[in-house]
């Protein structure tokens, strides 16, 4: 299949995957009797109408795309981390911590200061689960899975306990949350009137930083390497333990800055509920944008969507915004599947074939390694006797006689 034909093929899996996605999404909005024209209306258009729409979406998209990086820099390096959401926890409790007990700091020192400790906050939780699977062979998906739930209950006693507001207890309302930020650890907002805040600039630096780092550097190229066969890696050198380790550390940096950026710019507090479920979703805008930077970023924009638009059928459509979860979830395993197909030759090369019978064109060569691509050698004549006849039908005859002798049964062969 040429590149052409490969791009066609591949544009054609994702539109039947979307569609797919889709339609399963409809089948549940029927269930719970909404209607599905109008729900899709308002979860794709509504929030595009007006600029605070559009600076909302861009507000969710920050989050998603820092999450959504590291988690690309794990999945590439042969690690699955669905620790995200506790590494944004982890994350946001450091970043609120350094911002409230350095409040006299400069903003030129504090903002990035605070942004740091987010970014080691969430690495160090992190690194625990990767120095568990590189040195004791623990699996990564059940240590992160337990360390989210660890990270939630530590949040919600600090919130409730050391870290809570006084004026809450003076009050006596105990809403769990911090002070607020002062003033000079505040993310600077972009325009009068909306949220949108400087973190935008850090997502997308951040994704050149990345594209960089693992495709234009040898450690992201080892890490790769790792990630694609391990033992290969191993075997020329690469030290895929050390390189395990490194990329927990930074996919858990990037959820703490995802963190760090989303208390400093938005809530300018920390309470209760702030993840909004990013840790998550930042797992599927990662695979929806086919683990790399240049399809993250429009990947976090169109779940930034999605989650808008969520919590306006609730309103204008009377759905239930848990109900764009199942949207997600029947995405994920039409991602999963568009992409088994689009990376398997076997399928590419027989959907070729057909093409081609069907358009009574010449059919494609076999991908390497496949039967027709391999023939019984003996089926085809030496070709160093091409120029002999004689040895040509002696071959012939001697390939004949070999295939008679295979055929006998071991009675005949005795008799």
């Amino acid at each position: 299949m040429n590149k052409s034909g490969k791009l066609a093929y591949n544009a054609s899996v994702v539109i039947v995957a979307i569609a797919a996605a889709m339609g399963i999404g409809a089948i549940v909005f029927a269930m719970v009797g909404a209607d599905i024209v109008k729900a899709y209306t308002v979860i794709l258009t509504e929030p595009l109408k007006d600029m605070i729409g559009i600076t909302e979406i861009i507000v969710r998209a920050v989050p998603l795309s820092l999450i959504a990086l590291g988690i690309a820099i794990a999945f590439r390096s042969g690690i699955l981390n669905i620790g995200a959401e506790g590494q944004m926890l982890m994350g946001i409790l450091a970043s609120s911590a350094t911002a409230i007990a350095f409040a006299s700091l400069p903003k030129p020192i504090l903002v990035p200061l605070s942004i740091l400790a987010g970014a080691a906050g969430g690495a160090i939780w992190g690194g625990i689960a990767g120095v568990l699977k590189a040195k004791l062979g623990v699996n990564e998906i059940l240590s992160t899975v337990m360390l989210n739930y660890i990270a939630a209950q530590f949040y919600t006693f600090l919130l409730r306990g050391p870290m809570m507001d006084p004026e809450e207890l003076v009050t006596g309302s105990g809403t769990p949350q911090t002070v607020r930020m002062p003033r000079n650890a505040w993310l600077d907002r972009l325009l009068p009137g909306t949220r949108l805040h400087a973190g935008v600039y850090i997502a997308i630096g951040l994704a050149i930083v990345v594209f960089f780092l693992l495709w234009r550097t040898t450690a992201g190229f080892r890490m790769r390497a790792a990630g694609a066969e391990a033992k290969a890696a191993r075997y020329s050198g690469v030290k895929v333990q050390r390189y395990l380790i490194i990329a927990m550390l930074l996919s858990g940096a990037f959820a703490g800055m995802a963190g760090a950026v989303e208390v400093l710019g938005v809530h300018r507090r920390a309470i209760e509920g702030i993840s909004g479920g990013y840790g998550f979703t930042g797992i599927v805008v990662a695979l929806f944008g086919g683990l790399h930077p240049a399809g993250i970023i429009p990947a976090s924009m169109f779940f930034g969507l999605l989650l808008l638009g969520a919590d306006m059928t609730q309103r204008l459509a009377s759905v239930p915004a848990n109900m764009v979860l199942v949207l997600q979830g029947a995405i994920i395993l039409a991602i999963v599947s568009a992409r088994q197909f689009m990376n398997n030759p076997y399928v590419q090369d027989k959907v070729a074939r057909a093409f081609s019978r069907w358009f009574g064109k010449p059919e494609p060569p076999a991908p390497p390694g496949s039967i027709q691509a391999c023939p019984d050698p003996s089926d085809t004549p030496d070709p160093c006797l091409a120029d002999d006849p004689d040895a040509l039908a002696a071959a012939k005859d001697t390939a004949s006689k070999d295939t008679a002798t295979e055929d006998t049964t071991p009675e005949e062969a005795s008799r």
